[in-house]
């Protein structure tokens, strides 16, 4: 495992931060956008938003020349798609994966022979290695490149009233040099997809590279590719997961005028008093074998994934409205694939993104399946939680953020508090 959360620069940090049940949002920092210059209580308020905390990474120490990145190329690359390196690389050291031969020299072959011994008595190919992440749509350097381009509309804005030519060019000048300037590395730079393709491409593997994007199911959704491709003999080690740093102010607004955010600032999935989500950032990244391979190589196991189910809701009032149907549908699947009845189970990690309609609908899922399995017993029970409420619905990275908590509960053996 490898992650980069809210307080966390790394998995122990993260699991002692769930395990004392650390609140880690905060108000939005200097880092991100000013609430002086969007804030309104009012969610009407036209482009302005009615949140300002979320869950917000720290400052990384990223060395560019470690991954063989020139210094230059930093402007015009996305923080996700460089933090998604740090944290492919520390799930690749803490599996202990071991190259067998052929392809350049890459920070992991550093790593593997470092002070932290290797744990796998077999290597690997590294055509052998796929990178599987989920990713949503494009990424956050996309929109101040996209901005920089209103040059003509800020031009004819200014001409229109009565601003000298030259002053308007130079006013348009200065608006310009707030954003990010277009350069032949722009364009990979703001790609999602490249957020596989430059782990793939620094790392030096060699297998499939995709990222999937399935809105806040996509990192399951990529565990779900990853499994699958594991199942097909087609590679011996994926890294998969999910990568999301997109908690500008343009993510603000797209959840404001939904509107889905939490006016009160706090996260409260499946409380009565829950008014809404807190957005998050964050990367997570687990690396995927056969059980058969791990075992025989005497790897750490942290946990098994015995199914992934999959449902779509189908035809809905809306397309963003969640459906109770379809919940119970993807549930039953899962436990029919694994051959495991519901009521034996004793933790359920949720999505819980602590607002009313969607816990209600996913607490009326949850009640379905485990109720009809208990039968005549007393109600349904286990212990339920949802990671949101301490880094916040981190979206392309929500999934794999609940999948490292439960596989870490599971692990220590601990039942994890919310």
């Amino acid at each position: 495992m490898g992650c980069l959360f809210p307080k966390a620069a790394g998995t122990g940090w993260f699991w002692a931060n769930v395990k004392r049940g650390v609140d880690c949002l905060s108000d939005v920092p200097a880092t991100h956008w000013d609430p002086a210059d969007y804030f309104d209580a009012d969610p009407k308020s036209p482009d302005k938003t009615y949140a300002q905390r979320g869950g917000f990474l720290d400052a990384v120490d990223f060395n560019p020349m470690e991954f063989g990145i020139a210094p230059r190329d930093l402007e015009a690359t996305d923080t996700t798609q460089l933090l998604g390196l740090v944290a492919a690389k520390k799930a690749l050291a803490d599996a202990g994966v071991v190259f067998a031969s052929g392809g350049r020299e890459s920070p992991v072959d550093n790593v593997a022979r470092g002070a932290d011994t290797p744990r796998s008595v077999n290597s690997v190919e590294r055509s052998r290695v796929s990178v599987i992440l989920g990713v949503t749509g494009t990424l956050e350097l996309v929109v101040p490149l996209g901005a920089r381009l209103g040059h003509p509309k800020w031009r004819k804005a200014m001409k229109d009233a009565g601003i000298p030519d030259d002053l308007a060019n130079d006013a348009a000048e200065r608006i310009g040099e707030a954003y990010v300037p277009w350069q032949e590395n722009s364009f990979p730079g703001l790609l999602g997809n490249v957020v596989a393709g430059r782990i793939a491409n620094r790392l030096d593997l060699h297998g499939t590279n995709c990222v999937v994007d399935a809105a806040c199911a996509s990192s399951l959704s990529a565990i779900h590719l990853a499994g699958l491709e594991l199942a097909a003999g087609r590679s011996d080690v994926v890294v998969t997961g999910g990568a999301d740093t997109f908690n500008d102010i343009f993510m603000f607004m797209c959840f404001s005028k939904t509107p889905a955010l939490s006016a009160t600032g706090s996260s409260k999935p499946f409380d009565a008093n829950g008014d809404g989500t807190i957005l998050g950032e964050g990367i997570g990244t687990v690396v995927l074998k056969r059980r058969a391979d791990a075992e025989r190589d005497g790897d750490r196991i942290y946990a098994f994934i015995k199914a992934v189910g999959t449902s779509s809701d189908g035809k809905g009032n809306a397309i963003y409205a969640p459906s109770a149907d379809g919940q119970v549908r993807c549930l039953t699947n899962a436990y029919t694939l694994a051959g495991i009845s519901p009521d034996t189970i004793e933790l359920v990690e949720a999505h819980g993104t602590g607002t009313k309609v969607g816990d209600g609908v996913e607490a009326t899922a949850l009640t379905q399946v485990y109720g009809k399995a208990r039968g005549s017993k007393v109600g349904p029970w286990c212990a339920l939680g949802s990671v949101k409420s301490q880094i916040g619905h981190t979206k392309a990275a929500a999934g794999v953020a609940g999948l490292i908590k439960a596989a870490l509960a599971l692990h220590n053996k601990v039942l994890p508090p919310t």
